[in-house]
Protein backbone atom coordinates (compact mmCIF):
# COMPACT_ATOMS: atom_id res chain seq x y z
CA UNK A 1 0.00 0.00 0.00
CA UNK A 2 2.98 2.76 0.98
CA UNK A 3 4.67 1.51 -2.35
CA UNK A 4 1.38 2.55 -3.95
CA UNK A 5 0.95 5.49 -2.46
CA UNK A 6 4.72 6.35 -3.39
CA UNK A 7 4.26 5.33 -6.70
CA UNK A 8 0.90 7.95 -7.36
CA UNK A 9 2.92 10.72 -5.71
CA UNK A 10 5.87 10.46 -7.75
CA UNK A 11 3.62 10.78 -10.73
CA UNK A 12 4.08 14.48 -11.30
CA UNK A 13 0.88 14.67 -13.22
CA UNK A 14 -1.47 12.74 -10.26
CA UNK A 15 0.41 15.44 -7.91
CA UNK A 16 -0.16 18.35 -9.92
CA UNK A 17 -3.66 17.41 -10.16
CA UNK A 18 -4.32 16.55 -6.72
CA UNK A 19 -2.80 20.08 -6.05
CA UNK A 20 -4.83 21.49 -8.29
CA UNK A 21 -7.82 20.14 -6.44
CA UNK A 22 -6.90 21.32 -3.24
CA UNK A 23 -6.44 24.68 -4.50
CA UNK A 24 -9.75 25.10 -6.06
CA UNK A 25 -11.01 23.91 -2.58
CA UNK A 26 -9.22 27.00 -0.49
CA UNK A 27 -10.27 28.92 -2.86
CA UNK A 28 -13.93 28.18 -2.82
CA UNK A 29 -14.12 28.26 0.96
CA UNK A 30 -12.06 31.37 1.24
CA UNK A 31 -14.35 32.61 -1.07
CA UNK A 32 -17.23 31.50 0.21
CA UNK A 33 -16.29 32.92 4.01
CA UNK A 34 -15.43 36.36 2.26
CA UNK A 35 -18.94 36.44 0.66
CA UNK A 36 -20.98 35.70 3.70
CA UNK A 37 -18.65 38.12 5.70
CA UNK A 38 -19.05 41.14 2.93
CA UNK A 39 -22.77 40.61 2.50
CA UNK A 40 -23.61 39.80 6.50
CA UNK A 41 -25.02 37.04 5.41
CA UNK A 42 -27.72 35.09 7.74
CA UNK A 43 -26.72 37.69 10.08
CA UNK A 44 -30.20 39.97 10.17
CA UNK A 45 -31.67 42.62 13.32
CA UNK A 46 -35.16 43.64 14.18
CA UNK A 47 -35.48 47.36 13.70
CA UNK A 48 -35.96 48.52 17.33
CA UNK A 49 -38.65 51.65 18.07
CA UNK A 50 -36.82 55.27 17.96
CA UNK A 51 -40.30 56.77 18.06
CA UNK A 52 -40.52 59.61 20.61
CA UNK A 53 -36.94 59.17 22.13
CA UNK A 54 -34.12 61.94 21.27
CA UNK A 55 -31.66 61.23 18.97
CA UNK A 56 -29.18 60.77 21.45
CA UNK A 57 -31.53 57.90 23.10
CA UNK A 58 -32.00 56.69 19.79
CA UNK A 59 -27.73 56.67 18.89
CA UNK A 60 -27.58 54.28 22.27
CA UNK A 61 -30.42 52.00 21.39
CA UNK A 62 -28.73 51.56 18.04
CA UNK A 63 -25.73 50.67 18.76
CA UNK A 64 -27.29 48.14 21.31
CA UNK A 65 -29.69 46.73 18.40
CA UNK A 66 -26.87 46.59 15.63
CA UNK A 67 -27.78 48.85 13.39
CA UNK A 68 -27.06 52.80 12.28
CA UNK A 69 -29.03 55.85 12.67
CA UNK A 70 -29.51 59.20 10.66
CA UNK A 71 -31.55 62.18 10.91
CA UNK A 72 -32.99 62.21 7.60
CA UNK A 73 -35.67 65.08 7.60
CA UNK A 74 -37.57 66.68 10.35
CA UNK A 75 -41.30 67.92 10.74
CA UNK A 76 -43.43 70.40 13.35
CA UNK A 77 -46.21 68.59 15.57
CA UNK A 78 -47.32 71.21 18.28
CA UNK A 79 -48.38 68.21 20.68
CA UNK A 80 -44.95 66.84 20.43
CA UNK A 81 -41.88 67.77 22.56
CA UNK A 82 -39.44 68.89 19.92
CA UNK A 83 -36.10 66.89 19.11
CA UNK A 84 -37.78 63.54 19.52
CA UNK A 85 -37.96 60.96 16.48
CA UNK A 86 -41.59 61.31 14.97
CA UNK A 87 -41.17 58.98 12.20
CA UNK A 88 -38.71 56.21 10.92
CA UNK A 89 -37.96 53.89 7.93
CA UNK A 90 -37.80 51.05 7.53
CA UNK A 91 -40.34 50.44 10.72
CA UNK A 92 -40.07 49.25 13.82
CA UNK A 93 -40.24 45.61 14.01
CA UNK A 94 -38.86 44.88 10.31
CA UNK A 95 -36.12 42.34 9.97
CA UNK A 96 -33.12 43.90 8.21
CA UNK A 97 -29.54 42.88 7.74
CA UNK A 98 -26.68 44.01 11.05
CA UNK A 99 -25.15 47.43 10.59
CA UNK A 100 -28.59 48.89 8.20
CA UNK A 101 -28.94 52.40 8.01
CA UNK A 102 -32.77 53.68 10.23
CA UNK A 103 -33.33 57.15 8.03
CA UNK A 104 -35.29 59.30 11.51
CA UNK A 105 -37.72 62.38 11.27
CA UNK A 106 -37.60 63.94 13.85
CA UNK A 107 -39.93 67.33 15.60
CA UNK A 108 -38.41 70.64 14.84
CA UNK A 109 -38.46 73.30 17.14
CA UNK A 110 -39.84 75.71 15.62
CA UNK A 111 -42.39 75.37 12.62
CA UNK A 112 -41.00 74.61 8.88
CA UNK A 113 -43.07 75.09 5.42
CA UNK A 114 -42.96 72.55 2.70
CA UNK A 115 -43.89 72.66 -0.80
CA UNK A 116 -47.54 71.02 -1.33
CA UNK A 117 -46.73 68.20 -4.08
CA UNK A 118 -49.23 67.14 -7.05
CA UNK A 119 -50.73 63.97 -6.11
CA UNK A 120 -53.25 63.83 -8.60
CA UNK A 121 -53.04 61.12 -10.82
CA UNK A 122 -50.66 58.75 -8.36
CA UNK A 123 -51.17 55.46 -7.06
CA UNK A 124 -52.01 55.52 -3.27
CA UNK A 125 -48.39 54.01 -2.71
CA UNK A 126 -46.94 56.63 -4.83
CA UNK A 127 -48.97 59.31 -3.27
CA UNK A 128 -48.25 58.42 0.35
CA UNK A 129 -44.37 58.23 -0.58
CA UNK A 130 -44.29 61.93 -1.81
CA UNK A 131 -46.48 62.61 0.98
CA UNK A 132 -43.56 61.30 3.78
CA UNK A 133 -40.94 62.76 1.36
CA UNK A 134 -42.48 66.11 1.43
CA UNK A 135 -42.02 65.79 5.30
CA UNK A 136 -46.30 66.20 5.49
CA UNK A 137 -48.52 63.31 7.11
CA UNK A 138 -51.20 61.31 5.58
CA UNK A 139 -54.90 62.03 6.60
CA UNK A 140 -58.31 60.49 5.89
CA UNK A 141 -59.20 58.48 2.67
CA UNK A 142 -61.83 59.36 0.87
CA UNK A 143 -63.48 56.75 -1.71
CA UNK A 144 -65.57 57.79 -4.57
CA UNK A 145 -66.84 55.78 -7.45
CA UNK A 146 -64.18 55.42 -10.21
CA UNK A 147 -62.93 53.04 -12.88
CA UNK A 148 -59.93 52.98 -11.40
CA UNK A 149 -59.17 51.79 -7.28
CA UNK A 150 -56.37 53.67 -5.35
CA UNK A 151 -55.76 56.44 -8.07
CA UNK A 152 -55.47 59.52 -6.35
CA UNK A 153 -58.51 62.28 -8.16
CA UNK A 154 -58.04 64.66 -5.25
CA UNK A 155 -56.00 66.11 -2.31
CA UNK A 156 -56.82 68.73 0.85
CA UNK A 157 -55.39 70.22 3.90
CA UNK A 158 -57.57 70.99 6.48
CA UNK A 159 -60.86 69.84 4.61
CA UNK A 160 -60.21 72.11 1.97
CA UNK A 161 -58.58 71.62 -1.37
CA UNK A 162 -55.11 72.15 -1.62
CA UNK A 163 -53.04 73.43 -4.67
CA UNK A 164 -49.41 72.01 -6.10
CA UNK A 165 -46.52 74.52 -4.96
CA UNK A 166 -48.44 76.17 -2.43
CA UNK A 167 -46.62 76.25 1.17
CA UNK A 168 -48.01 74.35 4.10
CA UNK A 169 -46.69 73.45 7.60
CA UNK A 170 -44.74 70.58 7.36
CA UNK A 171 -46.46 67.53 9.34
CA UNK A 172 -50.19 68.75 8.15
CA UNK A 173 -52.07 66.03 7.68
CA UNK A 174 -53.08 66.01 3.96
CA UNK A 175 -56.22 63.81 3.07
CA UNK A 176 -56.44 62.65 -0.60
CA UNK A 177 -59.67 61.71 -2.52
CA UNK A 178 -59.13 58.10 -4.42
CA UNK A 179 -61.25 56.04 -6.84
CA UNK A 180 -62.92 52.60 -5.81
CA UNK A 181 -64.32 50.32 -8.44
CA UNK A 182 -67.47 48.19 -7.54
CA UNK A 183 -65.68 45.13 -8.12
CA UNK A 184 -62.06 46.02 -6.62
CA UNK A 185 -63.29 47.21 -3.46
CA UNK A 186 -62.25 44.81 -0.60
CA UNK A 187 -59.71 44.58 1.68
CA UNK A 188 -58.84 42.89 4.82
CA UNK A 189 -57.79 44.72 8.28
CA UNK A 190 -54.28 44.48 9.56
CA UNK A 191 -52.94 42.58 12.99
CA UNK A 192 -52.50 45.49 15.16
CA UNK A 193 -52.21 44.71 18.70
CA UNK A 194 -48.66 45.17 20.18
CA UNK A 195 -48.10 48.29 17.81
CA UNK A 196 -47.68 51.67 18.89
CA UNK A 197 -49.41 54.22 17.65
CA UNK A 198 -48.03 55.50 15.10
CA UNK A 199 -47.37 52.31 13.71
CA UNK A 200 -50.60 51.36 13.93
CA UNK A 201 -52.08 54.51 11.98
CA UNK A 202 -49.33 53.76 9.09
CA UNK A 203 -50.47 49.82 8.72
CA UNK A 204 -54.19 50.64 8.57
CA UNK A 205 -53.34 53.03 6.02
CA UNK A 206 -51.33 50.54 4.30
CA UNK A 207 -54.19 48.17 4.01
CA UNK A 208 -56.75 51.27 2.78
CA UNK A 209 -58.68 51.50 5.45
CA UNK A 210 -59.28 55.03 7.67
CA UNK A 211 -58.21 55.21 11.44
CA UNK A 212 -61.56 55.35 13.55
CA UNK A 213 -61.99 56.39 17.04
CA UNK A 214 -59.04 56.10 19.07
CA UNK A 215 -59.14 54.87 22.56
CA UNK A 216 -56.77 55.43 24.98
CA UNK A 217 -56.62 54.35 28.78
CA UNK A 218 -56.88 56.79 31.58
CA UNK A 219 -52.93 56.61 32.21
CA UNK A 220 -52.04 58.00 29.20
CA UNK A 221 -52.63 62.16 29.53
CA UNK A 222 -50.03 63.52 27.04
CA UNK A 223 -49.60 63.34 23.31
CA UNK A 224 -45.87 62.09 24.31
CA UNK A 225 -47.34 59.09 26.23
CA UNK A 226 -49.60 58.58 23.42
CA UNK A 227 -46.75 57.79 21.01
CA UNK A 228 -45.66 54.91 23.41
CA UNK A 229 -48.73 52.92 23.80
CA UNK A 230 -49.51 49.97 22.44
CA UNK A 231 -52.74 48.25 20.67
CA UNK A 232 -54.58 46.10 22.74
CA UNK A 233 -58.12 46.20 20.96
CA UNK A 234 -58.96 46.36 17.76
CA UNK A 235 -62.40 47.32 16.12
CA UNK A 236 -63.24 43.52 13.91
CA UNK A 237 -60.66 40.77 13.86
CA UNK A 238 -57.54 40.85 11.23
CA UNK A 239 -57.70 39.38 8.13
CA UNK A 240 -61.67 40.58 7.84
CA UNK A 241 -62.33 41.86 4.97
CA UNK A 242 -64.11 45.43 5.02
CA UNK A 243 -64.70 48.21 1.95
CA UNK A 244 -61.43 49.94 1.38
CA UNK A 245 -62.25 53.40 3.18
CA UNK A 246 -63.59 51.70 6.38
CA UNK A 247 -62.71 52.90 9.96
CA UNK A 248 -60.70 51.01 11.97
CA UNK A 249 -60.89 51.64 15.90
CA UNK A 250 -58.05 51.29 17.87
CA UNK A 251 -57.59 50.92 21.98
CA UNK A 252 -54.24 52.22 23.56
CA UNK A 253 -52.74 51.20 26.74
CA UNK A 254 -49.13 51.42 28.46
CA UNK A 255 -50.37 48.51 30.23
CA UNK A 256 -48.55 45.75 28.37
CA UNK A 257 -50.44 42.80 30.43
CA UNK A 258 -53.27 44.00 28.14
CA UNK A 259 -52.10 42.68 25.00
CA UNK A 260 -52.91 39.50 23.78
CA UNK A 261 -50.49 37.06 22.47
CA UNK A 262 -50.05 36.50 19.33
Amino acid sequence: MAIFKKEIFSNWIVRNLIFAVIFIVVLLITASVALNIATRHGKTVEVPDFINMTPAEAEVLARKSGVEIKVADSVFVRRLASGVVFRQRPKSGESVKKGRMIFLTINSVVPRTTTMPNLVGYSFVQAKAEIVNHGLALGRLEYVSDMATNNVLGQKCGGRVIAPGKKVVAGSEIDLTLGLNPSDNRTKIPYLSGMKYISAMDAIHDSFLNVGRVRFDEGIRTYADSLDAVVYKQDGPARASRVMGTPVAIWLTNDLSKVPAK
